[in-house]
């Protein structure tokens, strides 16, 4: 089947021989991005295997029961078990059973080896207890985020992968109370090469930069926290079953209804009066905006029939009111520019209302179909805008935006198990619509430079709506039951999905109008004297594109064990996309402007001051870079390889060594092809205008008084006549992002802790940037030579796409925990953990991780340090004291080194090395966020917990200074630039307080 050219009537009798499948065949609860696995050998006295022993695991939550059998070797295996704890028990006639209760984990397999005592009957169990919750054999670098941590620890805005940051090598963007975006990156690779998965389903953002849907654009939350049960960072070496993702997987498994009836609900609060200024806003007098945020939760689960169906339900809100003051001073003096006088900018000062609303919502029914099957279907829904990016000093409240999510995914899944079999599949669909709109329209945007700063009226200049509609279906088979050379666990699966993407990319929709006093339009410094603007920005023209793209992968594994102490993961996976970057696409060689036709005319222009004699600094070949419709083809090499192995050293596997080796591809979001496209259907076209009463020259055009209009229809006819566009051209033979990864380590059991030193490395190769064809550097080095032949052909420029971005990791790490755990309610209950990481980041290609441009060529910038923080200390610890009143205190620490920052002036000056700058300490970044928490008594026969909770953030006010100016360090006068190395902002906000309260029952 050719998959590019798939058809929707194929697609429909697809799905449905897929859900035939599902109903007739096999499924499954969760797939192995979800669950764990129990494992081990049944022996008797003397070491001896014991076969036919009957294991039964009992989710002590659900009373769900899984069964399995040993094997001639006394092995078992128990796949695909929802993370919670489990009753384990072991039993033989001839033999006393055996009773242990183990923790699973999501991700994680648990060695549980039994020996059972003979004796002529079965008398009384045997119990033992071995609440297990660390693995040692897997040959991942992951690390698990459990359920006491996610309610426990302190989060400002309860944003659930907020502890990814617990694992090394993860970096989680700070969450500030003026944050824009939360994003998660790993591995020396850009966030979008991040992939989360919910119960299985992928949250990958397939349009646009972030990673993960809607975290790219927005201070909120991807789903409800307390619909979280527990998640896994897995940085390095994940298995062939997990997909496009090139750096880091995490994968969360959600809360499930159980037996018992019980539910939670919260409540935290926070205002201006709890949140100090920073060190440049108390600097500069600046007083404290209005400022409020309320955050509710409420979660309720448990049985409609017990042992056999439950339900669980949850809501999350958050709603912020913050005020935003426009304060635009610094003006001229009155009667100096009496144009800008009738403007009265300062008639826009004040301060404004920037609300936020968040509202999340998930649903799930689960239950046992029978004794060898069960299933699920659940529902999330979020409902996000921010009315936001006005203010402090240089945008008005008209020109604000409202940015939106509203998010859906709903999905069904089987399980079937028989004997060895495990069949596990999952029907998905999701909607994730992520956009921005002017908050208020119907004025044109006027932009006012003084002092250089542009001081904007008017509304918002674009409109962006993105939306991905996804409908999915995997399948996963599991085989425990066969034995060469070893004990072996295969999994085999294919997912499929088809993709539809829907995109509104009006960029410059509303007419933007820049003044000025002196402005170059390239004809040389002009006097404008804020009379009549000097630019016109406008786009116009056909803003919409729809597309379809179809998504086919497909796995094999072995987790073989050869010997006892021995684990070897040996897997392969292939994925192909149909449309990742609009594959059918034709270059138009039609209309107002032939583009073939006129490129390669442009192409053609001399140009003595560029290195290839022509317009063009980079020669391009035509043939990869104008598309026909059938020259694009999608890329089906995504083969990838991928080895692990665990080895205990002792019996007991206490000392585990580790490591893995494997090749790992990801995607390249939708939009970055979307401007070939839009850029000639809707182009931004640029209009320069003469300065009044000066006669036009050098494509110049006369300013009249009715062109200050938002009325398309006025100034369609003005930009179509003198208007200039760019063209964007994609290369045909694109290549996909891919890292390779390797890492060696040793894992140490030490009492309650586990610790683990690891190596990790990523190779990152064939990323995707774009790059300026007509321009580059100076001969001497310097930026920047741009001799446009300006209104030649239309053309202003042309950017083209390459794969030439690399990136380098390595890391060391060492990680240090102990799983909280608390015997009773009047015992002394505690956990900790401590992750420290030597990291070295490089790039080439680009400037910084995800710039997606290089200016002005990838070739001129070469390898050079990138987010390179050498040091980071995270550490976390919860404990119960009941004799101190029956306090919790709870707190994570964050401490970085040196980082080391590119100067800016060193590439155009063909040298690249590095600069670094920091600020007297060990650690220049720190950060310590604690918690307190009193539980009250509870009354009544029903048991019922009400606790309260004092976070405090920054708890020790340390200003994490950023925005350096690394630019030159010589002005253009040769003297020193004093500011040079300098801090101009924080990267983390100063202290905050935020009280809450919490009902449990």
């Amino acid at each position: 089947m050719n998959i590019s050219k798939f058809k929707p009537q194929l697609l429909n009798r697809t799905l449905a021989m897929a859900v035939a499948f599902v109903c007739l065949a096999s499924g499954s609860l969760i797939a192995q991005t979800t669950t764990g696995t129990i494992r081990g050998t049944v022996t008797g006295e003397g070491g001896a295997p014991i076969p036919s022993a009957q294991i039964g695991a009992r989710n002590a939550n659900s009373g769900a029961v899984r069964t399995a059998q040993s094997n001639d070797a006394g092995a078992y295996t128990l796949v695909g078990l929802v993370p919670g704890t489990y009753e384990v028990t072991v039993r033989r006639i001839g033999n006393a059973p055996q009773n242990r209760t183990v923790v699973v984990q999501i991700g994680a397999t648990q060695s549980q080896d039994f020996t059972l005592q003979t004796q002529a009957a079965q008398l009384e169990t045997q119990v033992i207890t071995a609440a297990t919750g660390k693995e040692t054999q897997t040959s991942e670098v992951a690390t698990n985020i459990t359920q006491a941590q996610i309610s426990k620890l302190p989060t400002p805005s309860r944003n659930f992968l907020d502890l990814a940051a617990l694992a090394p090598g993860v970096t989680v963007t700070e969450d500030r109370v003026n944050g824009q975006f939360r994003t998660v990156s790993a591995g020396g690779q850009p966030p979008s090469a991040v992939n989360l998965f919910i119960d299985g389903t992928s949250f990958k953002n397939e349009l646009t930069q972030g990673g993960i849907a809607g975290q790219d654009a927005s201070r909120g939350n991807p789903f409800p926290r307390n619909s979280v049960q527990e998640y896994r960072v897995i940085s390095q070496n994940f298995k062939a079953e997990y997909q496009n993702a090139a750096s880091a997987v995490i994968t969360a498994q959600t809360k499930s209804g159980g037996n018992v009836l019980s539910g939670n609900a919260l409540y935290a609060y926070q205002n201006k009066g709890m949140v100090q200024l920073d060190s440049f806003q108390r600097a500069s007098g600046t007083p404290k905006p209005a400022y409020r945020r309320a955050l509710g939760a409420f979660s309720i689960g448990g049985p409609i029939i017990k042992d056999k169906l439950h339900f669980f339900g949850s809501y999350e809100g958050n709603y912020q009111n913050r005020a935003n003051a426009v304060n635009i001073a610094n003006l001229p003096a009155a009667g100096t520019f009496p144009a800008l006088d009738t403007v009265n900018l300062r008639q826009y000062n004040g301060s404004f209302q920037s609300p936020f609303r968040e509202n999340l919502f998930f649903g799930k029914i689960n239950g046992d179909i029978n004794a060898k099957s069960n299933a699920e279907i659940s529902w999330s829904n979020r409902h996000e805008t921010d009315v936001r990016d006005f203010g402090p000093n240089n945008a008005t409240f008209a020109a604000a935006v409202n940015n939106h999510n509203y998010n859906n995914v709903v999905q069904a899944r089987y399980n079937y198990f028989t004997g060895p079999w495990l069949n596990e599949a999952k029907v998905d669909f999701s909607r994730f619509h992520r956009g921005f709109s002017p908050n208020q329209s119907g004025e044109p945007r006027r932009l006012y430079s003084v002092s250089n700063t542009d001081y904007a009226i008017g509304a918002a200049s674009s409109i962006q709506e993105y939306i991905q509609k996804r409908i999915g279906f995997r399948d996963d088979l599991s085989f425990t039951g066969f034995e060469a050379m070893g004990e072996h666990v295969f999994k085999g699966g294919f997912s499929f999905a088809r993709s539809t993407y829907d995109i509104d990319k009006r960029n410059d929709f509303v007419p933007q109008f820049h003044y000025a006093t002196i402005a170059n339009t390239g004809n040389g410094n002009q006097t404008y004297n804020y009379q009549v603007p000097f630019e016109l920005r406008f786009g116009s023209g056909d803003p919409f594109l729809k597309s379809n793209n179809n998504q086919l992968g497909l796995y094999v594994q072995d987790d073989w064990s050869p010997v006892k102490r021995l684990l070897l993961n040996l897997g392969v996976r292939w994925d192909y996309e149909s449309n990742m970057l609009n594959t059918g696409y034709v270059t138009p060689n039609a209309g107002p402007i032939h583009y073939v036709d006129t490129i390669r005319a442009y192409m053609s222009l001399p140009n003595t001051n560029s290195p290839s004699g022509v317009n063009l600094f980079v020669p391009l070949d035509l043939n990869r870079y104008i598309a026909t419709g059938d020259n694009r083809k999608p890329f089906k090499g995504a083969i990838q390889p991928r080895f692990g192995f665990s080895y205990g050293v002792d019996e007991a596997s206490r000392t585990t060594v580790f490591g893995g080796w494997g090749i790992y591809y990801d995607r390249i979001p939708f939009d970055v092809a979307v401007d070939e496209k839009l850029k000639i259907t809707n182009p931004t076209y640029t209009i320069q205008f003469a300065p009044q009463g000066v006669a036009p020259v050098g494509g110049q055009v006369a300013f009249n008084p009715s062109y200050l209009t938002a009325d398309q229809a006025v100034l369609n006819p003005l930009v179509s006549q003198f208007g200039l566009r760019e063209v964007w051209l994609m290369d045909n033979e694109y290549k996909v992002p891919k890292t390779t990864q390797y890492s060696l380590g040793i894992r140490q059991l030490l009492g309650e802790f586990a610790g683990t030193v690891t190596y990790a490395a990523q190779r990152g190769t064939d990323q995707f940037t774009w790059n300026v064809a007509a321009g580059g550097l100076n001969n001497n080095g310097t930026c920047c030579n741009f001799p446009f032949n300006w209104g030649a052909h239309g053309i202003s420029s042309i950017i083209y796409s390459t794969n030439d971005v690399k990136t380098w990791y390595d890391a060391v790490s060492l990680q240090l925990d102990k799983i909280y755990s608390r015997p009773s309610l009047d015992s002394f209950g505690w956990g900790a953990g401590l992750t420290y990481t030597f990291i070295t980041r490089d790039l080439e290609g680009e400037d910084a991780l995800g710039d997606t441009f290089a200016f002005p060529q990838a070739s001129t910038i070469h390898k050079h340090a990138a987010n390179d923080e050498k040091q980071r200390i995270v550490a976390n610890w919860i404990t119960d004291i009941p004799y101190l009143w029956g306090i919790q205190y709870s707190g994570l620490v964050t401490l970085g080194g040196k980082y080391r920052i590119d100067v800016g002036c060193q590439r155009f000056c063909g040298n690249f090395e590095r600069g670094g700058f920091t600020v007297p300490g060990t650690f220049p970044y720190r950060n310590v966020d604690m918690r307190l928490r009193k539980d009250f008594p509870s009354f009544g026969r029903t048991p019922v917990g009400f606790g309260i909770t004092l976070d405090l953030f920054n708890a020790l006010n340390h200003a994490n200074l950023g925005c350096f100016n690394t630019g030159n360090p010589v002005q253009g006068n040769g003297q020193p630039d004093l500011n040079f190395g300098k801090a101009s902002c924080v990267v983390t906000d100063a202290r905050r307080y935020q009280l809450g309260a919490e009902l449990n029952f």
